[in-house]
């Protein structure tokens, strides 16, 4: 007598909620901490920038310095003109020698009256030599005198003042640099007239030396910045060499549209390779304070409802939601109601239903 094969019904395996011939392998659910690496843009920015103007108005007499000269603090960058100020000023040392007329002319007078006193109290001692109405008005004399040197003096001091400031502004007619740097952008030339109050721009000075490297850092990898870590980076016109740079500032806060935050760098430029407005790609380290939980990629799955990986929990499917991270080879980063050790499907599959055994080792062949 012929035998025949087994067969299971169709409507058993579809009540499994699996394909006959399925074999749901299990994986742990990895414990590890997240280190690596990621591209990053990046943008030069000089450490300081200036647009030079003049605090006074006047004409431009001499420019000094062009684009790309390299300039240290205090250097005479440009010298302007103003007729108007030598006159000012020789006004103002002509009111200080008159001052200095009425200074004296009020000394000598204090000088006559304190004579007067003096001969006038000597004589008192002589009883009935003079009235006393008369040394008392001569006293007031000396007091008014006095008082009259004691203005002019201040006076004096008033406009001595005066010539002083004039001298000190006409300093500004002398333009100078205000740190060591490169110019970047000349706009005036002699006979321009400027000043202060919007007028044009003078120079552009930005100092290159020492550059900020700003970049924008993802919300999801802000957590693990570590101010002083150095950080590598390559720019498009070298691309054969690595640089490098120290976190030294932390904007704490993030950008609304991109949902980002700005990192500075401090980048020492020291043989000059190095722009202002260049684009660098920076290696930015990733750290987590603490070990993040990993399932293969393939034990995630995703409907339109829920993303959720499926634990076995005494041997019956258990789907638990998790949020997907960053991937890492074939593994990708979870957070859920997950631990360490926990067993998911490898191949998951929402055919395999909550609640329903799981199907380990199944043949589709029976005796």
């Amino acid at each position: 007598m012929k035998r025949t094969k087994n067969l299971v019904p169709a409507f058993f395996i579809a009540a499994l909620g699996v394909s006959w011939a399925q074999t749901a392998e299990l994986a742990p659910v990895v414990s590890k901490p997240i280190s690596r690496t990621i591209e990053l843009p990046g943008e030069f920015q000089p450490f300081q920038s200036v647009e030079i103007h003049a605090k006074l108005r006047g004409y431009v007499d001499r420019v000094l310095v062009d684009r790309g000269s390299a300039v240290k603090q205090g250097q005479l960058l440009a010298e302007l003109t103003a007729p108007e100020m030598k006159a000012q000023i020789a006004e103002a040392e002509s009111r200080v020698q008159a001052a200095e007329s009425d200074r004296l002319q009020a000394e000598a007078q204090l000088a006559g009256a304190q004579s007067t006193y003096d001969r006038l109290k000597k004589a008192a001692e002589t009883p009935g030599a003079i009235a006393g109405n008369e040394l008392i008005q001569a006293q007031r004399q000396v007091e008014a005198a006095q008082a009259l040197v004691q203005s002019k003096r201040q006076a004096g001091v008033a406009v001595e003042a005066t010539v002083r400031a004039q001298k000190d502004l006409e300093a500004y007619l002398r333009i100078t640099a205000p740190f060591d740097g490169v110019v970047t952008d000349r706009l005036v030339h002699p006979g321009a007239l400027v000043g202060p109050g919007g007028d044009p721009v003078l120079l552009v000075i930005q100092e290159v030396s020492h550059l900020r490297l700003v970049v924008a850092v993802p919300e999801e990898n802000t957590g693990g910045i570590v101010r002083g870590a150095r950080v590598e980076f390559r720019v498009p016109a070298y691309a054969e060499r690595t640089y490098s740079g120290n976190v030294a500032r932390i904007s704490h806060a993030l950008d609304q549209k991109t949902r980002t935050m700005a990192v500075e760098l401090d980048v020492f430029n020291r043989d000059g390779s190095l722009s202002p407005g260049m684009y660098p790609s920076v290696k930015w380290p990733v750290h987590r304070s603490r070990p993040s939980l990993w399932v293969p990629k393939t034990s995630v799955v995703t409907t339109t409802e829920r993303t959720f990986v499926i634990r076995s929990e005494n041997g019956r499917a258990e789907w638990v939601n998790v949020v997907k991270g960053t991937s890492d080879g074939d593994l990708i980063e979870v957070s859920g109601n997950l631990q360490a050790g926990d067993r998911v499907v490898r191949r998951a599959t929402d055919e395999i239903r909550e609640g329903r055994p799981i199907p380990q080792g199944t043949s589709n062949k029976t005796r």
